[in-house]
Order: structure tokens, then sequence, then C-alpha cells
């Protein structure tokens, strides 16, 4: 059952009631309403965002909802999140999960990151496909990525992807601090980060030990890699608000509630179609059994299936393509007319 999103952008008070969290709404009262209360089953809730700095929230609630694997976001008073809160107790065997994560071996590391790079990489070609522009060289990259992607194709496709996905009327550049629509995209990536860190933790994984990030001031970087191939169905949501013709200048509540859906997105995998925070849970569980050595491939969703398309551009089925090999060696050819990446 897909959990429910509850966003609060006004003063209210959150406290435990039967098991179940009764929500107190004061300007409510202000608007008419005979009733500023209402209650909502806690094992039905995912994920809670706290965007008011009049929330008040009780020590029970908040127990509660940890209790049953709630992802509790902080903003700050700009109505960026700026906190997480997980869950320390997310599986039954997350001991025994623990030790095979801490004890993978490098190699192992580097395959699962060759196997999430060549998602993400697919899943910006299926959006830039959607739009139309061209994205065969995307589809390339993706199938010459090797293991621990030596050759940065992450960073290759990244920089053809943000030049290229946005209108040409908005000069887009990519970075946090960047112009808008860099705000939106921000936003829904924290948004994506907490699905995700909630996903691992469900799973019986340390969200801090990474298979690529590395930082020690990073308390994600397992969430950070995992949701990389999760991203293009972010920015799906960022381009159909520009392509409406929204003002995407600022973060407005109608902006937001959209951005919130990202937990409802269906997404594929072979075995069918989930919502996106279901299909988190499936992906992390993947990820642990292979860890665990049980399998070795994460599940990752896929945007668009271009196998048929592979078929007419691949004559050779080995795990890279001549068809890639040429797209390498004129890469190496064209070193020099290279545009520099933009990070």
């Amino acid at each position: 059952m897909i959990k429910r999103t509850l966003y609060f952008s006004n003063p209210s008070y959150l406290n435990l009631k039967d098991q179940q969290l009764q929500i107190d709404l004061p300007h409510l009262k202000s608007l008419g309403e005979k009733e500023s209360k209402k209650h909502i089953p806690i094992e039905d809730i995912g994920i809670v965002i706290l965007d008011h700095q009049q929330i008040t929230i009780t020590h029970a609630c908040m127990a509660a909802l940890l209790a049953n694997n709630v992802a509790l976001i902080t903003c700050n008073h700009t109505h960026h999140p700026v906190g997480l809160l997980l869950p320390m107790d997310g599986h039954h065997t997350q001991s025994e999960r623990y030790k095979y994560q801490i004890e993978a071996t490098q190699p192992l590391k580097k395959q699962l990151w060759q196997q999430t790079i060549q998602a993400k990489i697919l899943n910006q070609a299926a959006v830039l496909f959607e739009r139309g522009i061209a994205c065969d060289n995307m589809i390339h990259w993706a199938k010459a990525v090797k293991s621990g992607d030596p050759d940065n194709y992450e960073g290759r496709a990244a920089a053809y992807y943000w030049k290229n996905v946005f209108p040409k009327k908005i000069d887009f550049f990519r970075g946090r601090e960047g112009d808008p629509p860099n705000n939106l995209l921000n936003y829904g990536y924290a948004i994506l980060r907490a699905i995700v860190a909630r996903g691992i933790v469900s799973s019986g994984l340390i969200p801090t030990l990474g298979i690529h990030h590395k930082n020690k001031y990073n308390a994600y970087c397992l969430a950070d890699d995992v949701m990389e191939p999760y991203r293009p169905f972010v920015d799906q949501i960022v381009l159909k608000i520009i392509d409406k013709g929204e003002n995407f200048l600022d973060l407005s509540p109608a902006i937001k509630s959209q951005l919130l859906n990202i937990a409802s997105v269906d997404v594929s995998f072979e075995r069918g179609t989930s919502p996106l925070m279901v299909g988190v849970q499936y992906t992390t569980a993947s990820l642990a059994k292979c860890y665990e050595g049980g399998i070795r491939k994460i599940n990752y969703p896929i945007l668009k299936d271009f196998e048929a398309k592979k078929a007419k551009l691949y004559k050779n089925e080995d795990h890279i393509s001549l068809a890639a090999e040429e797209e390498m060696k004129l890469n190496k050819q064209n070193a020099d007319d290279d545009e520099p990446l933009p990070f």
C-alpha cells in the first residue's frame, strides 16, 4: 500500500491519540470551520514534512511516527528542507545486514555503481527522448559504462543532459545555488532523498555508508547513490511545470504540491509498475540482497525500454557494443573540441 505524504505549511499542533496522528489546525477556526482537528492512522503515513515555524509536535507523536518507519522532514524559515529524522531500527535482521554492508568489497561496490550510472543515464535519455531531443549518444554512453565508471560517463551524460533538457528560452545551468528552476529541482530532490533514505533504513542498511559517495560530513551517502536513477522522475515533474507556463521563480504552495506527488509517481520494473515510494523499497531490498551475495543486480526503474532501438543500433551482443567502442574512439579523437563540464 502506498503511504501518505503529509505536508504542513500552517501553524499546527500534532500529537498522538489512540495510535493515530491527531492534527489540530487553529487557522481553520478563523476560516469558520467548526472542527479544526483531524485524525490519520499512523500506519498510513510514509513522510511528514514540517514547513512552518509555528508547528508543535509531541515527543510521543514523533516516537510513534519513527516506530512506523515514517521519514520526518523539517524545513527552515526559507521553506527549504534542512533536517531528516529516521528510525534507528528499521529491519528485523538489521545487524546481519549491517555486517554484509560494512564488509562489501570494492569490486562489488564498483559493479553496483556501474549499474546505478547505467540506469541513471538511460532514464535521462528517456526524458530527452520524450521531448524529441537526440539521445543516441546517451544510450551509447550508458552501454559503455565500466565497473566504477572510471571514464566518468556520468559527468559526460550530465553535461549533455542539462544543456539540452530545458527549453532554449531558459539559459539553464545546473547548480545547487543556481537560478530557477534549480529551486524546484533542489526541493524535489530533497523529498526524493528522504524517500530513498526511508527505504534504505527499512531494508536494514546504513544510509551513511555509500556505494560511491564518500563524505565524512554527509550522513546519507548511500541515499545519494541510490537516488541517482530516480532523479529524472523529479526532472519530469519540473519540466511539466515549466511546459504549463507556471511561474517557477518561487516555490509556491501549488508548485510544492506537485513536487510532493513524486512519492506516488508510477515507476516501471521488469516485474511491473508501482508507485515510486514502493519502487524505492523494491530497489533497496535488492541492494541488501546484493550485499548478502544472493543476487548481483540492483532493481532500478527504467523510464523507457530502449531494447528495440538497441537491436538496430548494436549488432554486437557483447557487454560493450561496437557502436559504443566507436563512440569512445570518436570522443578521444575530438577530446580537444569538448566543452568543459559544468562542475
